[in-house]
């Protein structure tokens, strides 16, 4: 498989897994496409290192595993945002 092919792929699965995890965590979320995707690799990665360490499974964790930990750190970035617009005076 080509290098390019593989990037493509990982973008992709990480569109995927962060546009679900966004779905199933509804509200007002302005996050971008490239910040959809970045968020949904990064809890693909997490996922499989959960997988990896804590249930010895060397296959992948599974993607109902990616998709709760891809909701986690969707739920932590919404938090993140609204705790920085409390610091900057512009929530409320």
């Amino acid at each position: 498989m080509s290098t390019l092919l593989f990037i493509v792929l990982i973008a992709l699965s990480g569109l995927i897994t962060g546009g679900l995890a966004r779905l199933l965590l509804p509200g007002p979320d302005p996050m971008s496409i490239f910040q959809t995707m970045l968020i949904g690799v990064t809890g693909s990665l997490i996922a499989g290192l959960i997988g990896y360490y804590a249930f010895d499974r060397e296959e992948g964790p599974g993607f109902f595993l990616a998709i709760a930990v891809t909701v986690g750190l969707v739920y932590a970035a919404r938090k993140l945002r609204e705790r920085g617009a409390e610091h900057d005076g512009t929530l409320r």
